[in-house]
């Protein structure tokens, strides 16, 4: 198929996809909030987007559904333009898309967070949902302790400290937006962020106080190491290691 992407579709072109064994639909859920004041407000559906598509035509026989565009993202409130929404929104919002896509047919409906607030919920969603829908699979990888673990140890073997990768804004995520979408980068703004240790004090000092509380720019790492090439491999391997875990729930 030309096009996997079920937005740009129209809904005879789905159904004949499905007909034709595409009983699989991938979702991102990502988020509108700061970045830094190098990198857009949209950065994690952004990478969610590019992640979905990527898995989505690894796994074969895939269509991806709409992204989630909006996230729980409390703790960055404390910047312009951040926009969050409640832990039950978010759930209410994965339960909804999955009834959609159960009743339309697909056999197996996964949900990929890109945004750390969405790890949680995002688990506790799909355990009530496979409980509610024996029949189908409904996948979520929500692990962010290896999904960070994951991004971090690329960004070494691309040659950056782990301080320099950062968890939020710095050069991992950076070298990613740059090889998606150059254009919205502000390399003129960048600047350092936190570079210090960040461990689960400083995570849950993160989630309970705000962004702040560690970082005044809203960046945790280092966007001037950043580099469009490392982004494209560090998209490649992280779409990798998704299918190879979604493929063991499937």
């Amino acid at each position: 198929m030309k096009n996997i992407k079920i937005i740009d579709m129209n809904w005879p072109d789905i159904g004949e996809a499905m007909e034709q064994g595409f009983d699989t639909i991938v979702i991102a859920i990502g988020a509108i909030e700061q970045h830094g004041p190098h990198l857009p407000l949209k950065t994690d559906s952004l990478i969610g987007e590019e992640i979905a598509h990527s898995v989505a035509k690894k796994l074969g026989k895939t269509l991806q559904g709409p992204t989630i565009n909006v996230g729980c993202s409390e703790h960055h409130m404390e910047f312009p333009g951040t926009v969050s929404i409640l832990d039950s929104t978010l759930e209410n919002i994965i339960n909804d898309y999955t009834q959609s896509f159960v009743k339309h047919g697909f056999k197996n409906i996964i949900f990929i967070p890109s945004h750390g607030g969405n790890f949680a919920i995002t688990a506790i969603a799909i355990e009530k949902l496979q409980e509610k829908y024996p029949n189908n699979n409904i996948i979520g990888y929500s692990d962010l302790s290896k999904f960070s673990e994951i991004l971090t140890q690329m960004s070494i073997e691309a040659g950056k400290t782990a301080e320099e990768a950062g968890a939020h804004s710095g050069e991992n995520e950076t070298s990613i937006v740059l090889a998606i979408a150059e254009n919205l980068v502000k390399k003129e703004r960048y600047k350092p962020g936190y570079l210090g240790k960040f461990g689960e004090r400083e995570t849950e000092l993160l989630f309970t106080k705000g962004m702040k509380v560690l970082t005044a720019n809203g960046i945790l790492g280092d966007p001037t190491k950043a580099n469009w090439k490392d982004g494209k491999v560090y998209l490649e391997k992280l779409s990798d290691f998704l299918v190879s875990e979604i493929r063991k729930q499937m």
